[in-house]
């Protein structure tokens, strides 16, 4: 697996503009999935960064690229622990979140949409998903948006540039690890 699947499907996790991002891989060589895994956490998890794989269904994994300190903080926002507690989820800490999201996406009929709120959509937007079935949205995105379409235009459009940007810089020789922000904590 190459670092550019990385840099394509979660730059604006790497550029520390978004709390975490999926990715969706086939493959047949789960040995090389998880060596690469191993690396990518070598080079990433210095700047912040964690890659894991969140579910396997035949040939077909999800991983998730996110950063820890921002989901923590997510999480714990009031918001989205009134979508998150209902269904099961611990207040903290966020290693049982993150299993309890395993657990769901594993054990449950329905794909659980409340990732959404692992990938720093906007809460409410998860909540009228949720509510609405995917139905009725005012705009399609990287997220079906049902309140604010302007902020959420912005959004998709910050992020399509910094995939664009990122992939540039990688073809030019950017390193993954280069490309990566250090989240600086407060």
């Amino acid at each position: 697996m190459s670092d550019e699947l990385i840099i394509r499907f979660a730059a604006p996790t790497l550029a520390s503009l978004k709390v975490g991002s999926l990715i969706s891989c086939r493959t047949t060589d789960i040995e090389d999935l998880l060596q690469s895994v191993e690396q990518w956490n070598i080079k990433l998890n210095p700047k912040g960064v964690v890659v894991s794989i969140l579910q396997q269904k035949k040939d077909l994994y999800l991983m998730y690229v996110h950063r820890p300190q921002l989901l923590e903080q997510r999480l714990m926002q009031q918001d989205v622990q009134h979508l998150l507690c209902p269904l099961g989820y611990p207040l903290c800490p966020l290693r049982e979140s993150l299993g309890h999201l395993m657990h769901r996406l594993e054990h449950e009929a329905q794909f659980p949409h409340e990732i959404g709120l692992f990938l720093g959509y906007p809460a409410a937007d998860v909540e009228a998903f949720m509510r609405n079935k995917g139905c009725d949205g005012k705009c399609d995105g990287c997220w079906k948006v049902y309140t604010d379409v302007q902020q959420a235009k912005k959004v998709f459009a910050q992020y399509k540039k910094c995939t664009r940007l990122y992939l540039e810089m990688h073809k030019r020789g950017k390193k993954l690890e280069e490309l990566t922000v250090r989240r600086i904590q407060v």
